[in-house]
This record gives structure tokens, sequence and C-alpha cells, in this order.
């Protein structure tokens, strides 16, 4: 057991997939007698998902990505929580200004990183400098620090995990179908993801198109919501892929649905790692996937799905045929998957190379004040 304390700050308002770790970090954290403050935007889904676990949520009034106003605001929360270290999970502001609040208040800062985009080497030499240690949730992550200039000696890999039980429950195949007008004879695909243009539903639908003639029968869904909800209905209107595709929207029930799906597909063009993909290998379901930032390190080419090049929705179409035309192919797929995120993705292995990192800078600090 550790007695310490930690100030996480999440800024984002919604609760998707980053959010979703730092959720299940703190009450995993708590197991191992870490106490955890979060601070987190008024109003935001992380705030909710946390009540009842054993942390306190503040949450505060932030105005955006130049909320010069939120280093005081953490440095008060800090002082008056007597925390031992300030982890930061998201970025809109709260990796500068909370990283200055770390230094200021002479605490270990922590922060998590969980994408792929390069930040230029004058900038990671100035806003590195603000933390002891970077944890990337990809190997693919951690390459494009060292490449902007980041030490090593700060950079940390520990991927994101998931709770694989509740993906492991017998496929209601009836009640989904029932639920999105499908019948049981349809090839069910799914993609999961918020919908922005990197995560590229766009070359998704063109790939809808190549398959349209040879697959009557196939449906595809998209899970998520982000800006591009109104794009993406007139894009499906203009390709007649009414009858084919569905927008269902934010799913908080995913565990009983993923499980049921024949494929999961995920074209993005850009991807830190994907926690829709390791809950999809978790559910035993085959993924197509891009071969785009930390998602190959998910989807293993012909271990437990395929992987294509991005933006090519010809290559696209033909690795998804070739799972829909070949259900043992899918079954063997889809039970490595399992096998991969049992030895790799579980929330456990993400607490404990999230503690590891605390013990780094902690366990020399209570030596040396001994």
């Amino acid at each position: 057991m550790f007695p310490w304390k930690v100030l996480h700050v999440e800024t984002g308002r919604y609760l998707h997939g980053g959010a979703q770790q730092v959720v299940h970090l703190v009450t995993g954290l708590a197991e191992h007698g870490i106490q955890s403050v979060l601070a987190c935007s008024k109003g935001s889904e992380v705030a909710a998902a946390l009540a009842g676990v054993a942390a306190r949520v503040e949450e505060l009034p932030i105005s955006g990505e130049l909320d010069f106003l939120l280093t005081s605001r953490l440095l008060r929360l800090a002082r008056e929580e007597q925390i031992d270290l300030v982890h930061l999970h998201s970025r809109r502001g709260a990796d500068l200004f909370g990283g200055l609040a770390g230094r200021w208040g002479r605490w270990p800062v922590v922060l998590s990183r969980r994408v792929d985009t390069p930040e230029s080497r004058l900038v990671c030499a100035v806003k590195y400098r603000l933390f002891d240690r970077v944890i990337a949730i990809s190997e693919c992550i951690e390459r494009v620090l060292r490449a902007g200039g980041v030490p090593a000696s700060k950079l940390r890999c520990v991927h994101s995990g998931v709770d694989p039980a509740p993906f492991e429950q017998p496929a209601d195949r009836g009640w989904v179908c029932r639920e999105f007008g499908a019948a049981e004879s349809d090839l069910l695909v799914g993609l999961v993801a918020q919908l922005i243009p990197r995560k590229g539903h766009a070359v998704l639908l063109e790939a809808m198109e190549h398959l349209r003639a040879g697959f009557p029968h196939l449906r595809l869904i998209l899970f998520g919501r982000g800006p591009l909800q109104a794009n993406l209905r007139e894009e499906i209107s203009r390709r007649d892929l009414t009858r084919q595709v569905q927008l269902a929207g934010f799913r908080p029930d995913l565990p009983r649905i993923v499980p049921a799906l024949d494929l999961v597909v995920h074209p993005a063009l850009a991807e830190g790692l994907g926690v829709a993909l390791i809950q999809a290998a978790a559910a035993g379901v085959p993924i197509v996937g891009a071969r785009a930032g930390g998602i190959p390190e998910i989807v293993r080419h012909d271990e437990n799905g395929l992987l294509v090049e991005p933006g090519d929705s010809m290559a696209l179409a033909a690795a998804m045929k070739r799972l829909l035309t070949d259900e043992p192919l899918r079954r063997r797929l889809g039970d490595a998957g399992r096998d991969l995120v049992a030895r790799q993705f579980t929330y456990d292995r993400m607490v404990a190379g999230n503690l590891e990192v605390y013990r780094e800078l902690l366990e020399p600090r209570a030596i040396r004040a001994a």
C-alpha cells in the first residue's frame, strides 16, 4: 500500500477513451492505497463517472486552451489537498498550465500523452521541461516524442487497458439485431470512434460503395458522436448508403453490442492506440485497421486482424471482403484477440505501469526526507 495523494487533471468534457482510462486508473490506484483528487471541467462526464469512487472530484471553470487562470486554480487545489504528485491526462491547456502549477508547487509532474501528433522540436524543448515523466500510451507515441527531442530518460510506455470481463459475455445477437433493425442473417460491421476527420469515416464509406454489390446483407453501424455527424449523414445519403449504414450515436452499452458484431473496422488516419480496438479484441471480434499510429500494436496482421494502408479504400474493402467471406478465419482471429488482451492490455497492467512511474519519482523523495 502506498500513502500518496495524486492530483489528476482531465479537462475533456466527454467520457471518450482517454477519460475512461482516467476513471479506471483512479479506481485501480485506490486499491493500492493511493488517494486521488480529480480536477476536471464543470459538468464533465468524467466527474459523474467517478461519483462514489475513492476520489475527490473538483469541477473547475475552464474556458479553453488559453485559460491562464487554470494554473492558479490547480496550484490552490493542490496545496489545499497536500498532494504528492501531479498527473496530467489531457491537453486543452492542461498540459502547459498544469505543468506550471506542478513546477511552482515543487511536486513531481507526470504527463500522459495519448495522441501521435508530432510537435516541433522547439515546442518539445520548452514544454517537456515541465514534466518529470511522460507516459506514452503506445510505442508509436514514444517514438514521436523521441523524434521531437524529448529525452528518453523521461519517457515510459504504458499501454491503455480494458476490463475484458464485460466484453467476454455471450453475444446477444438477437437483441442487437432488433436494436438496430437488422436481420440475424445480416453481416454486422461496427466502427467505434468520435465523429472527427482523422478517424477515417470517409474512407470507410467509400469502401462500403465497393462492397455494396457483392454484400447486399452487409450493415455498417457507426458508434460515436462529434462535429462530423451532419456531414456524415449527408455523405451517406449522397452515396446512396442509407440502407446499409446507420449512425448510432454514443452507446454506453457497448459491452453488450460489440460481441455480437461480425467485424470491427478502424480506418483512422492517425491514432494514439485506440481503446475501442482493445475492447473489440477482448470481445473476440476480428478487426480491420489502418496501419497508422499505435493501431498495429493492438491489431496484429494475420494474428487478430488485418492491416491496410491509411486512406486506401480499395485495400480496406478487400480486407473486409476477405474476413466477411471466411467465418473460420474470423473465429481464429477473434480468439487470438482475446488472448492478446489478456496478456498485454488489461486495466491491471495499465494501473501497475502508472504506479511504477509514481514509485520512480516518489520513493527517492521519501528516502531523502527520512
